[in-house]
């Protein structure tokens, strides 16, 4: 069965082979690739993304158009059980409330329909952005993860672990 979610200004549905170009695009535009590892072949990252059997990944749709993807995966130790949602958008249409949007589709059908009480997600530190898509959503920072993920240059950046619990989803 394929699942299809809509939010208010997006719809998140599978990826498919045809959106690869697009999403390798969006990766590789400075905006996102400075947030987003993934070496300088995007397109053999975004089909990297497709294959891993852990997450579930979908192209987010947009005034007609793939604007990006959101993933999920899946923490499956019953004493441990949460989510985790990773996503990234073309920078033209940021500011738009477009990630908004699509976190809180994802938050609520993990939530929903998957029953999860907890979902984490862990942008950049220095992300303001981000940081505030995500607290509208209903996230909370949890705190900083000191040398978190090595950036494009090579060197090692902060992250900031942020979650939610079920009952404080906006």
């Amino acid at each position: 069965m394929t699942t299809i979610l809509r939010g208010k200004l997006v719809t998140l549905r599978p990826v498919m082979e045809a959106d690869i170009p697009a999403l390798a695009a969006i990766r590789a535009t400075p905006e996102v690739y400075a947030r987003w590892r993934g070496g300088e072949d995007h397109t053999a990252a975004v089909a990297d993304d497709l294959a891993d059997p852990g997450a579930e990944v979908f192209a987010v749709e947009y005034g007609g158009r793939v604007a990006g993807a959101v993933q999920w995966g899946a923490e499956k130790e019953p004493d441990y059980r949460h989510a985790s949602i990773d996503i990234y958008l073309d920078p033209a249409v940021h500011g738009r409330g477009v990630g908004t949007d699509t976190v809180r589709t994802l938050a609520r059908h993990l939530v929903d329909d998957h029953g999860f009480h907890r979902l984490v997600i862990d942008p950049a530190a220095d992300n303001a952005a981000a940081v505030r898509c995500y607290h509208k959503v209903g996230f909370r920072p949890v705190g900083i993860m000191r040398q978190y993920e090595r950036g494009p240059d090579g060197t090692w950046h902060d992250g900031l672990l942020m979650d939610l619990l079920a009952g404080e989803l906006t």
